[in-house]
């Protein structure tokens, strides 16, 4: 038994008014669509045969049809018609961008809010990786003998408080004097580039602490690193809100599930390697979300990969829209982002 022309727009037309109503699909609504020229009679028999291929499942005996995951991923990969965006939605988009412009956090931030809002699932954005912003200012601040706090604020608009090992010889004046050194060498460098190599290199202020130069830049690098492995989450509870998750159980894991940022960092930072990416219920590797689907893209700075976002839903949701608010996420966070990493 072979997928036909004939079930194929069968299958499609479930899937689209499945997606619509979250209801079985029986085959006398479906042949009063203006788009089928078959009889009930005959779209029954080809709905019958579909559920046999996998592609189809009865949830009771007198009830309609439903789609398998099966028929969600050929819908995705062959069938979906590309959608476009209203005027009106492309507008709410930028609407968005345009009120929070103050850093590439507030950016981010405003992201995940308004994925969330337009798709109406939960959205998430993964943060970049901090090696990718600039060095704009460092203060190194005493605390107690042996101590002290480095604030780092970055071109991005991203700042960090760290507390570290000092000499015990070192005082306020050579903190200062040092923060100074090293604002004035590492301004506008990446994080990542501060390395080992460039810290040899440094006379000066720097020359008779090379090693502590060292330590302190590698460990402010690492700990922001390790700070900025965070999922911004937006509308989580959206999800309450579909039939699905009518099932206090089911909602619960669910949102377990996705404030476990340490999972949903691993998801979206495996996502940064690749342009879209759409999981499908048991294709999700996390538990939790093998009753949704999830549809990611990435987002490019001058080429190089930053990092990604993505919206959670049910695995009924309107793939061909979600794609197309990504395509246009995509394309004005890029553009924005520019703004605040400028080419070397």
């Amino acid at each position: 038994m072979e997928l036909d022309s004939r079930k194929l727009q069968i299958l499609r037309a479930i899937v689209d008014e499945y997606i619509l109503s979250a209801s079985p699909v029986g085959s006398k609504s479906l042949s009063q669509s203006s788009d089928m020229k078959w009889s009930s009679a005959t779209i029954r028999n080809e709905m019958a045969d579909l559920e046999v291929l996998g592609y189809l499942a009865q949830p009771h005996t007198s009830a309609g049809r439903i789609p398998s995951e099966k028929a969600y991923r050929l819908y995705v990969d062959r069938m979906m018609r590309r959608a476009h965006l209203s005027d009106e939605e492309s507008k709410l988009l930028m609407g968005y961008f345009r009120e929070h412009v103050n850093g590439m956090d507030a950016v981010l931030r405003s992201t995940a809010k308004a994925l969330s809002e337009i798709t109406h699932y939960t959205a998430v954005v993964l943060m970049p990786d901090i090696g990718v912003n600039r060095l704009k200012h460092l203060q190194l601040i005493p605390l107690v003998e042996g101590k002290a706090l480095a604030v780092v604020v970055t071109d991005a608009g991203v700042s960090q408080n760290s507390v570290i090992d000092i000499p015990f010889d070192m005082g306020p004046e050579e903190l200062d004097r040092i923060s100074k050194a090293i604002t004035n060498r590492f301004g506008g460098c990446r994080m990542s580039t501060v390395s080992s190599e460039l810290v040899r290199e440094l006379g000066g202020d720097l020359a008779c602490r090379a090693d502590f130069v060292e330590t302190l830049l590698t460990s402010l690098c690492e700990n922001q690193a390790k700070d900025r492995r965070m999922v911004e989450l937006s509308g989580a509870t959206n999800m309450l809100e579909f039939p699905e998750y009518s099932d206090v159980n089911k909602a619960k894991t669910f949102l377990a599930t996705v404030e476990q940022r340490d999972s949903m960092y691993r998801m979206l930072k495996k996502a940064s390697n690749m342009e879209f990416t759409v999981t499908i219920g048991s294709e999700n590797e996390q538990e939790g979300l093998q009753d949704c689907s999830v549809v990611t893209a990435s987002y490019r700075v001058n080429g190089q990969p930053f990092g990604s976002f993505g919206v959670i839903g049910p695995t009924r949701m309107d793939y061909a829209r979600v794609l197309s608010i990504l395509s246009n996420v995509q394309s004005n966070l890029g553009t924005i982002l520019q703004s605040y990493l400028k080419e070397e």
